[in-house]
């Protein structure tokens, strides 16, 4: 084989800009392996494409960041919960935080079956502080998406068949016009409880 040809083809190019299938790739990487003058140059290119884009980078202003943070609706994962302007749930919530931000609203030893507060209303999203005893019976929903963030408790969730046991900081957000209901396992489950509109 001629190696130089080989340096000179493109093919060294092709893959770090990652233009290669799986089996290109697979050769490169067999081709660097058996010869240390095709690592070098590869290591090279892959340096200069590093400064190359680093010298191009342009850095946006602050202004941007933030407009694109709160578009997607993203908190500091530790910052403290403001309760008049409640974040959406998530997977990637902070159950603690909740806990501390509604801990006036939710009872140590619940008196009823079954109690909800709503704790955001606008015309995107309705979040509920729901506490309670006994199960969901069966239900699905057609015009809006529904999730379940558990805060204290233990349950589990049926959707369409499949079976979900859900504790404190899980998060389930059921697809539309899917069949699903709740059973309680522990003594009572505290959860946030929203619902977006589509």
């Amino acid at each position: 084989m001629d190696v130089q040809k080989f340096i000179e083809s493109g093919i060294l190019e092709e893959y770090c800009l990652g233009s290669q299938n799986e089996e290109e790739q697979a050769f490169v990487i067999q081709m660097s392996l058996l010869y240390p003058e095709v690592k070098k140059e590869l290591t090279a290119i892959e340096l200069n494409m590093e400064n190359l884009a680093a010298l191009n980078a342009i850095t946006p202003g602050d202004e941007v960041k933030e407009k694109i943070l709160s578009s997607i609706e993203f908190s500091d994962a530790n910052a403290p919960l403001d309760l008049n302007d409640l974040p959406i749930t998530d997977e990637n919530s902070n159950h603690q935080l909740w806990l501390n931000v509604l801990a006036h609203l939710i009872p140590s030893e619940p008196a009823d079956d079954f109690s909800c507060e709503v704790i955001r209303q606008d015309e995107r999203v309705t979040q509920m502080l729901v506490v309670t005893k006994t199960d969901v019976p069966e239900e699905l929903h057609e015009d809006r998406i529904e999730s379940f963030f558990i805060l204290k408790g233990t349950c589990v969730c049926i959707v369409g068949g499949q079976l979900f046991r859900l504790t404190s900081g899980d998060f389930l957000e059921i697809p539309l016009h899917t069949v699903h209901d709740i059973k309680i396992i522990s003594p009572y489950v505290v959860a946030i409880l929203q619902h977006k509109v589509v």
